[in-house]
């Protein structure tokens, strides 16, 4: 296993070496979290961070419970009663943080770009602390989308998951494609695994530009989606690197036929600058996951949510609760094995 990362901001660069690593390190420590003890002494006497300077529940909580299960001691930043509303500049908030011993920062903020600032200013400072991105604007949620490949992987081998595990899987992406860091986070890490991942949504939330999105120096990039074509069961194509598939759909039925993973994203309504759907009920009728729609797909179909969920917005209500085919409780377990995981990479584990 290999790992020489001291940030982890994106996962655009990420290896199917370092994908391993991750999905290795992340299964031995869901094994630590079923004992009698869930504590190991692995950061014990570092320091974990979390600067949300944006409102979260689920990446927030699990962040912080997997670094106190490493034995980290953890400080959390909350924006609303920090010195920001007394003028002070986001680094200097970090840097604040730094001189109190903080050996790594878990960033999460609505602007792309404000993880990376952060970490460039701590290397320009010549220290060792590592920056995790947890969320920045419209760019990317690393490991929210290495949670969800460890969920499929682990379904399809609880023994050892691995990337190549998904090779050949029709994984189909639906919702607020254009908001989500979540879907751009996920395009990198499924089309690296050799899945072919189908993304659908209306054409107001998935442009054109998403055909261009795995590598902008493709020489196809010139393909079409599918609302270009008179066919619309015909999807955009774009064969970027090799083993890496990506397909755009504005119609919701080609994008789930025959699919084996289905993800749905919430409709990020407060990130919105204009009316981008007619309306909630009418996105619902077309692009809704049910049970009827379902029925396009692999009969052994799962469905993943990253959270939180719209109820009778993006999936039905029944089947989200339904384990059956629902994955969204894995997801959230799985959140702290990852997060235990990818803390321990950043704070020198050995593996």
């Amino acid at each position: 296993m290999i790992w020489n990362r001291h940030h982890i901001l994106s996962l655009e660069d990420f290896t199917p070496e370092e994908y391993n690593t991750v999905l290795q390190t992340a299964a031995s420590f869901r094994e630590v979290l079923t004992r009698r003890t869930k504590k190991v002494p692995t950061l014990q006497g570092q320091v974990v961070t979390n600067l949300f300077f944006e409102s979260s529940t689920r990446t927030r909580s699990s962040f912080e419970l997997a670094a106190k299960r490493l034995s980290a001691d953890t400080l959390n930043f909350t924006a609303s009663t920090s010195s920001l509303t007394k003028g002070e500049t986001i680094l200097d908030t970090a840097k604040t943080y730094l001189a109190m011993g903080t050996d790594m920062m878990v960033i999460r903020h609505r602007e792309a770009g404000v993880p990376q600032a952060i970490a460039a200013e701590m290397d320009r400072l010549n220290v060792r602390v590592g920056v995790l991105n947890a969320g920045d604007g419209q760019h990317e949620h690393p490991s929210q989308a290495l949670l969800d490949l460890f969920t499929i992987c682990t379904l399809l081998d609880p023994d050892r998951p691995r990337l190549e595990l998904l090779q050949g899987k029709k994984i189909a992406i639906v919702g607020d494609i254009l908001h989500s860091r979540v879907a751009r986070s996920n395009i990198w890490s499924l089309t690296a695994s050799g899945a072919e991942v189908h993304l659908a949504a209306p054409p107001t939330l998935l442009p054109q530009m998403f055909g261009e999105f795995v590598d902008t120096r493709s020489e196809e990039r010139g393909a079409r989606s599918e609302g270009d074509r008179g066919n619309h069961n015909q999807p955009s194509t774009v064969n970027c690197q090799p083993n890496r598939k990506l397909f755009l759909h504005w119609q919701i039925e080609p994008a789930l036929q025959d699919a084996d993973f289905v993800m749905t994203l919430r409709l990020q309504r407060e990130r919105m600058a204009q009316h981008l759907l007619p309306s909630i009920r009418e996105y619902h009728q077309l692009f809704g996951i049910t049970r009827d729609r379902l029925q396009l797909c692999k009969p052994d179909v799962k469905v993943l949510h990253p959270g939180p969920v719209n109820r009778g917005v993006e999936i039905s209500s029944d089947l989200m609760d339904d384990p059956q085919f629902s994955l969204i409780s894995q997801q959230v377990t799985s959140g702290v094995a990852v997060r235990m995981a990818l803390l321990y990479l950043m704070g020198g584990g050995k593996v």
